[in-house]
């Protein structure tokens, strides 16, 4: 198996500016602030740690996703980009949705929190894919 290296630095690149664009003021921001109660004043104090952690966590999702995506192309002899977003669609639902929706249910959040959560890691995980996929 060989990592597409490329592909995962690319997929990084693809999952910040998934980042970027979901939350921004007016996209799906304002829906996520009212339900989660963290405004940008309340969570600039942690600012710093956060992009550290969504920085380190995206590099090991898009190294992640490219090892997964590496194996199974390697298991099928399908190297498609259409077989990349299987594989980061499987990794959403099999992993990011049901946890995501366990925690929630468990945690009392509304259940657009949950929406709104799951959406982005879909996004996340298809635009990582889809970088990787292309390579």
């Amino acid at each position: 198996m060989e990592i597409n290296w490329l592909g995962a630095a690319l997929a990084f690149v693809a999952g910040m500016v998934v980042a970027f664009i979901w939350y921004q003021k007016g996209f799906i921001a304002d829906a996520w602030e009212k339900l989660t109660g963290v405004t940008p004043e309340r969570s600039r104090p942690a600012r710093a740690r956060n992009m550290t952690q969504l920085l380190v966590a995206n590099a090991v999702t898009a190294i992640g996703l490219a090892a997964g995506i590496a194996i199974t192309s390697e298991a099928t002899g399908d190297d498609s980009v259409g077989l990349a977003l299987l594989v980061g669609f499987a990794t959403w639902l099999a992993f990011s949705a049901t946890t995501l929706l366990q925690h929630n249910a468990f945690e009392l959040k509304p259940a657009k929190l949950t929406f709104i959560n799951t959406g982005y890691q879909l996004a996340l995980l298809l635009a990582m894919s889809l970088a990787i996929g292309l390579l």
